[in-house]
């Protein structure tokens, strides 16, 4: 288990990590990372935080990819954080539509909460990026706290909407590890 006293931070995967796309990312092939975001999570692991990423991925309920597949797809990004001298610690992924009505697709809370539970860490004194209201009201609910980034889907939503839940607003995710590091 973590201490508490480490630093956490838990950043979504599409359009926080890797390039994000309407039309899901199906292959390892199509995942590509934002440029800077691998560097940035090394960066952040070399100031001792700790990395976990949660991800909705419907795209395995829609029958656009397989569990396989995704698992290539993660993969594929922690061998590069690795090979850039960081680590994701453990990710955590929802793999159901929306209609599927589950606890663990953001904005619902149910993987931050395993997370907490698996982990032994307190959300309160945690850091979560996204790049959607999803992810930033999954934070809220938990009482962690929201970072936004405009990568992804994050220049899709009015300042208002941005304004009313996430205290930090930056560029990309190695703006925010310039930020905390």
């Amino acid at each position: 288990m973590l201490e508490n006293q480490q630093k956490i931070i838990i950043l979504d995967r599409d359009g926080v990590i890797n390039e994000d796309s309407d039309d899901y990312i199906r292959s390892p092939k199509e995942w590509q990372p934002i440029p800077g975001s691998i560097e940035a999570i090394a960066k952040l692991c070399r100031s001792s935080y700790k990395v976990f990423v949660f991800t909705n991925q419907s795209g395995i309920a829609r029958g656009y990819f397989d569990l396989q597949t995704l698992e290539q797809m993660h993969h594929k990004m922690t061998t590069l954080v690795e090979k850039a001298g960081g680590k994701i610690e453990k990710i955590y992924f929802c793999p159901h539509s929306p209609a599927d009505n589950c606890n663990c697709r953001k904005p619902k809370t149910g993987m931050l909460e395993q997370l907490q539970q698996e982990n032994g860490i307190d959300l309160q004194k945690t850091i979560v990026v996204g790049d959607s209201i999803k992810d930033i009201d999954a934070a809220i609910r938990v009482g962690a706290t929201p970072f936004m980034v405009m990568t992804g889907k994050g220049h899709r939503f009015s300042q208002n909407e941005i304004d009313q839940r996430a205290p930090k607003v930056f560029k990309d995710l190695a703006e925010i590890a310039k930020y905390l590091c």
